[in-house]
């Protein structure tokens, strides 16, 4: 999926799975060369992760705008900032789908085909 950050898209991802909202600082790095003037500091926390080893820098709020047909999402998730990630793009975690009434588990187990939605 492809979101808007800064008025440029970029891509994202919706994970279910993830306890913390996550960006990569090479790509920050890349894309926001100065996201570190605006970089939150982070409580002291054992940050693991399951496929890679990453190491803690800090937290960024950076407004996401996901468009959809009957109005665009914004958010503001504050995001964990990674060194050594090979996360491409913005991961959004379980907290903020739910927070904005995003679905992530189907409960009105509604299937959708190119535009059409089959319930």
């Amino acid at each position: 999926m492809t979101v808007f950050v800064c008025s440029a898209q970029h891509p994202f991802i919706s994970d279910s799975g993830a306890h913390f909202s996550i960006v990569a600082k090479e790509y920050l790095d890349k894309h926001f060369p100065n996201w570190e003037k605006k970089r939150l500091p982070t409580k002291e926390m054992n940050f693991k992760s399951t496929s890679e080893n990453v190491t803690l820098i800090g937290t960024v709020i950076k407004e996401i705008i996901i468009p959809h047909r009957e109005g665009n999402i914004r958010i503001n998730p504050e995001s964990v900032v990674l060194e050594d990630s090979h996360i491409q793009g913005f991961l959004l975690a379980t907290h903020f789908q739910r927070m904005y009434g995003i679905d992530i588990h189907n409960s009105k187990n509604r299937h959708k085909q190119g535009k059409e939605i089959f319930t």
